[in-house]
């Protein structure tokens, strides 16, 4: 493999090719279900599938079928296959799976000006706007991987292809084509997925665990109707000082930290060990990349032990909120019921399903005065902890990085959650998995001035293709 020339073909096509039709994909509001339920009737997710469909055909290396497959009611997929360089076809059980997604979280407030969810703007070599980092470069990247083998006549294993539109939502469908394609996919041997973040843009990143999520709304009713707050001040209870009093339950509102024990696991030594060397390579951009305001900042910590933070332990945020009215329509007044959408990020070995039935009895347990405390699920995705990396695939990332990176791989949880993971570990157990991807400092997926770091986009692409390349190698007792 001339890795020189790798490079040279990979750095043409994102050019020449990619980043252009980035830049169109950017422009679509393909907001996924749970942002959008009339997805169906906007067509937006439509356009996107149209886009990227076209853009894989047009450079699909030889023998690779690309196919748009749809359940009724259910977003589509898009799936392509890859013959193997030995004639491996759709009838061999094993295959490279490599995952990504095209559905997008909603706009966000908080865009600087001249930039824009929907208006992709390329500065200083970042690519600006939704999505296109989380996760709509991954069809083009994966495709690119495998052009740039066959630029060099460079074998490689049967590879599958799948991009889903339901990521951001949970992957509610996904399972169900999951099911469907099972006979055409066989039992992955190797699971690339595309879907991650880098710690810097420096060198690859290997995801080593993600977390899980249980989310849902709490709501809190005093009142049947809101009265006037100096009559009823004092002896009617604020809904929102008996919500803070629940949350309390579950998180310590000084620290931030999440003392029930049903959220919280043991951490395995060897993730100590690996947040420690990623935190020798960060430095103070464990938190420094956060944009806090002047002043703000986070708890005193040591930074491996705020790596654990965000990848092997609890995190509450509230991500949206009901029965409050805006600053401006605010009135003296005792209102009747407050109500929050609580997100609970849990270690990657943490049952969602169990933590979602234990949030429910944790917040709706003896009510404080009397009033009507309810907690409605409304999702629920695992965690997912990685296997051992075998000699291979480990000797594989590491000349990968140095290749296109000219610095060692590092290994490091995410804090985020993609829940295709954990299904897969779980339906594969002896599959190896490269996760990785280019969200790194300041990309700021799902909120304002999201952007795509093009060179590592580009750098990645490089990599994943000698992964490929020294898969088959192994494969075939090289």
């Amino acid at each position: 493999m001339e890795h020189a020339r790798t490079w040279q073909f990979v750095d043409r096509l994102w050019d020449d090719s990619i980043v252009p039709k980035l830049v169109e994909y950017i422009a679509i509001p393909a907001k996924s279900p749970a942002f959008d339920a009339d997805w169906q009737r906007h067509g937006h997710i439509e356009d996107a599938v149209s886009l990227i469909e076209s853009w894989c055909r047009e450079h699909a290396v030889a023998d690779m079928t690309v196919e748009v497959v749809r359940l009724e009611g259910r977003t589509p997929l898009i799936y392509m296959e890859v013959p193997g360089s030995d004639g491996e076809t759709a009838d061999a059980e094993s295959c490279v799976l490599l995952y990504g997604h095209l559905d997008k979280q909603p706009e966000m407030h908080g865009w600087r000006e001249g930039l824009g969810p929907w208006k992709p703007v390329i500065e200083g070599g970042r690519l600006y706007g939704r999505g296109g980092a989380d996760d709509g470069y991954s069809a083009f990247a994966s495709v690119a991987a495998l052009a740039a083998l066959a630029d060099q006549g460079i074998a490689h294993g049967r590879c599958v292809i799948l991009i889903e539109a339901c990521e951001e939502s949970g992957s509610q469908d996904l399972p169900h084509y999951i099911d469907a394609l099972a006979a055409r996919i066989g039992k992955p041997d190797l699971v690339v997925c595309l879907d991650s973040g880098c710690g810097n843009y420096d060198q690859l990143w290997c995801t080593t665990s993600l977390r899980g999520l249980a989310a849902g709304d709490l709501s809190v009713e005093v009142l049947s109707e809101g009265v006037h707050s100096g009559d009823a001040g004092g002896i009617v209870p604020s809904s929102f000082r008996l919500l803070r009093q629940i949350l309390s339950r579950l998180e310590d509102e000084s620290s931030g930290r999440i003392t029930a024990p049903d959220f919280n696991v043991e951490i395995p030594e060897v993730r100590r060990q690996q947040a420690q060397q990623a935190a020798e390579a960060l430095g103070d951009t464990v938190y420094s990349r956060f944009p806090f305001v002047a002043g703000a900042g986070p708890a005193q910590r040591p930074p491996e032990e705020m790596v654990l933070d965000r990848t092997w332990r609890p995190a509450l945020e509230i991500t949206g909120a009901a029965g409050v009215p805006a600053l401006q329509d605010a009135g003296n007044v005792a209102r009747p019921m407050t109500a929050v959408r609580v997100s609970l990020r849990l270690p990657p070995t943490c049952s969602a399903e169990r933590a979602s039935d234990a949030l429910g009895k944790l917040f709706e347990s003896d009510p404080p005065h009397g009033a009507r405390v309810t907690f409605r699920a409304e999702m629920a995705g695992d965690g997912w902890h990685a296997p051992v990396l075998e000699p291979w695939l480990a000797r594989s990332v590491a000349a990968a990085s140095e290749d296109y990176f000219g610095r060692e791989a590092l290994f490091m949880g995410e804090g985020g959650t993609i829940p295709f993971m954990g299904m897969l570990g779980e339906k594969f157990p002896d599959a190896q998995f490269l996760i990785t991807g280019v969200l790194g400092p300041g990309s700021n997926a799902h909120g304002p001035n999201e952007f795509l770091d093009i060179p590592t986009g580009k750098r990645v692409t490089a990599c994943v293709a000698r992964v490929l390349r020294d898969h088959w190698i192994h494969k075939h007792g090289g």
